[in-house]
């Protein structure tokens, strides 16, 4: 294909390069009903527009075809097959590449990617997927946030690979050092203390090799909580849920509730409710800036199973004698 054949697929469809399947698809919808056949009987240019809309969607709505199609432009059809001896039969502008395997190879050398054409058969290792195995170590590595920082945005290009980091709320509390396996490659990296689940930390220059400049891009690590048997975490909030008697709730009462750094006493309010929370400053996760979030506690009221006798005459007393009714507003409801 000749430079000037060169089609802009999302200059067709109206979309940015960067647009989702979705709006590709919404693209196309559009431009499809203003353009076919059946809405212009006899309009040449608005069939040949449908052709050139319908051609567009095929490429960029397949993510295979669009992986290729952003790669290598106006030679994404050529991408991974190999070539015709002497170019007979394709169009190539004259060009003799009888000389490479396949189009990578050509390209590889058109763009200078590693110094010329891979040999025949040779590996491409600018396409070589990792994956990534951890565990906890101390051998001395990436110390600080120097080699990486927290990130909120994605990783930006494709050179840059992801891998999901589990941790216990201990290892996410107070910062761990981690050793990872990529390929042949084993790397330590010390994670900071605040990770929060979705929190994506950089490696700087621990990425795949990019083809065009041959530098190393980013490796992204993606924090996952294991759970904790009392724990939560609920935006910067670390969360519980205490349970708490009846007599508790209605009298007010002092209780111990855990906290990272142990046991705090708190002072229950005469009157709580189940489900309310109770904010502890101070006592939560740490923050990226410094300082610590809040822990809250969800009170839980949670009556008896198993009632001694003396119990039970004494809650059928309360009973008898109670004058609060929680459900009197109930007797004006109406649909």
């Amino acid at each position: 294909m000749a430079a000037t054949d060169f089609k802009d697929y999302y200059a067709i469809l109206g979309v940015s390069k960067t647009a989702s399947p979705e709006e590709i698809k919404q693209a196309f919808r559009k431009l499809a009903r203003k353009y076919h056949p059946d809405v212009n009987p006899g309009n040449k240019q608005a069939e040949a527009r449908f052709k050139e809309v319908s051609e567009a969607y095929e490429v960029v709505s397949d993510a295979d075809k669009r992986k290729k199609y952003d790669q290598f432009g106006q030679y994404w059809k050529q991408a991974g097959e190999g070539f015709p001896s002497g170019g007979v039969g394709a169009d190539m502008g004259g060009f003799d590449f009888s000389q490479y395997g396949n189009f990578d190879e050509f390209i590889n050398e058109l763009l200078g990617r590693f110094g010329g054409a891979t040999p025949r058969g040779g590996q491409q290792n600018y396409s070589q997927s990792y994956t990534y195995r951890t565990s906890t170590g101390a051998p001395s590595g990436f110390s600080g946030f120097n080699d990486f920082g927290f990130q909120d945005a994605g990783a930006g290009t494709t050179q840059d690979s992801e891998a999901a980091i589990a941790l216990t709320f201990a290892e996410a509390f107070n910062g761990v050092q981690k050793r990872f396996s990529l390929g042949n490659e084993t790397i330590d990296v010390r994670i900071p203390s605040g990770a929060k689940p979705g929190t994506r930390l950089r490696v700087r220059g621990k990425g795949q090799i990019n083809p065009m400049t041959q530098q190393r891009g980013d490796l992204y690590l993606k924090v996952e909580l294991q759970p904790h048997s009392f724990f939560q975490m609920e935006g910067d909030n670390l969360v519980c849920e205490v349970a708490i008697t009846p007599d508790e709730a209605t009298l007010g009462a002092s209780i111990d509730v855990p906290t990272p750094d142990g046991p705090v006493n708190v002072k229950l309010p005469a009157g709580v409710r189940s489900g309310q929370s109770l904010r502890l400053r101070g006592k939560g996760w740490p923050l990226p800036k410094g300082g610590r979030g809040d822990q809250l506690v969800k009170v839980a009221i949670v009556p008896p199973k198993d009632l001694s006798q003396q119990e039970r005459e004494y809650y059928e007393k309360i009973r008898a004698i109670r004058t609060y009714n929680p459900r009197s507003h109930l007797q004006q409801v109406r649909l």
